[in-house]
């Protein structure tokens, strides 16, 4: 079969994953594209991001491009003389001359199935809105955003229970094999692209620390969905005595006995073995994992810690 040489575009540990899986397989990476190393944590020490992490560990040419317009990069890619350009969660506009500079385009991995969710923050917004299923599309790679033809589609079911950060971790891993997937057909010549559909498109905003303010008035299904979508950023918050409190896990109570009666929304109207439960404006919310601001993460026992919360008010 024949081997592609490819150049790799990517930043985060999203991205780092499909880097890997290449430097695993059979087709060869000629050089890696990715944003500037930036300060980060409490230091604010200039650190690289994932993907150059794991490029120099394999010893390949790495390019940090503050921009992509100027003609440079498109000079460094056609130096390494690729196949194919593979982008993912890079995080630059590329322009349409270096997505066509490669002898064979440029695919990318976007981590929905298109059209839904186009855009930065698909896997926080498809649990946002509840959908039971997402996965990964390989494309082909065109100026507007995320909407070239499709390569290759897998999907996986999103469960009651997952939070962002698994989904990412289990798309991440799906990413990675159906690019290998792609690109080996594509090698072959048999990966006919399809054009996307008009109908069904939506668009993943990127998400903002705003949104992490609790609505107890909203349903508890939609307080759950909002816990998980943001774990483990922006988390989810509301506020106790006057303080921040980051709810990092939560479960829905279907048939909860309050012992407060006719709560308004965001009263603590229930207290069991491991979780401490909250009136929604529909139905009751277990705040199972809880952080007050500057302290560490705590189960819901080490928060209630002999407080009385019965009849306490979140929000």
């Amino acid at each position: 079969m024949t081997a592609l040489r490819v150049a790799f575009a990517g930043t985060p540990e999203f991205a780092r994953t499909a880097l890997q899986a290449l430097l695993g397989s059979r087709h060869g990476v000629a050089g890696v594209f990715t944003r500037p190393d930036r300060p980060r944590g409490r230091g604010q020490r200039m650190s690289a991001s994932p993907v150059k992490e794991a490029a120099l560990a394999a010893g390949l040419p790495v390019s940090q491009p503050a921009t992509a317009q100027d003609g440079a990069a498109l000079h460094e890619l056609k130096s390494w003389r690729a196949d194919v350009l593979v982008v993912v969660a890079y995080g630059l506009i590329l322009p349409q001359p270096l997505l066509d500079a490669a002898r064979l385009g440029s695919v990318n991995i976007h981590a929905s199935l298109l059209p839904r969710w186009r855009g930065a923050a698909p896997i926080q917004r498809a649990i946002l809105a509840g959908d039971t299923q997402t996965g990964i599309t390989l494309m082909r790679m065109e100026a507007a955003l995320d909407a070239g033809p499709i390569l290759l589609q897998r999907s996986v079911p999103i469960r009651a229970t997952d939070t962002s950060a698994r989904l990412h971790h289990t798309l991440a891993a799906l990413g990675a094999q159906t690019l290998l997937e792609g690109l080996d057909a594509l090698a072959e010549g048999a990966l006919p692209p399809t054009p996307q559909s008009q109908e069904g498109v939506s668009y993943a905003a990127k998400i903002g620390k705003s949104e992490a303010a609790i609505d107890w008035g909203k349903s508890a299904t939609e307080v759950d969905r909002q816990v998980r979508a943001f774990n483990p950023w922006p988390v989810a918050e509301t506020r106790f005595e006057d303080t921040q409190l980051r709810i990092l896990a939560a479960r829905i109570y279907q048939d909860a006995a309050p012992q407060v009666q006719g709560a308004a929304p965001g009263t603590v109207v229930l207290m069991l073995e491991d979780a401490v439960v909250v009136q929604c404006g529909e139905g009751y919310l277990g705040l199972m994992q809880v952080q007050r601001a500057g302290r560490r993460p705590i189960t819901a026992r080490e928060f209630a810690g002999g407080r009385a919360l019965l009849g306490k008010r979140l929000g």
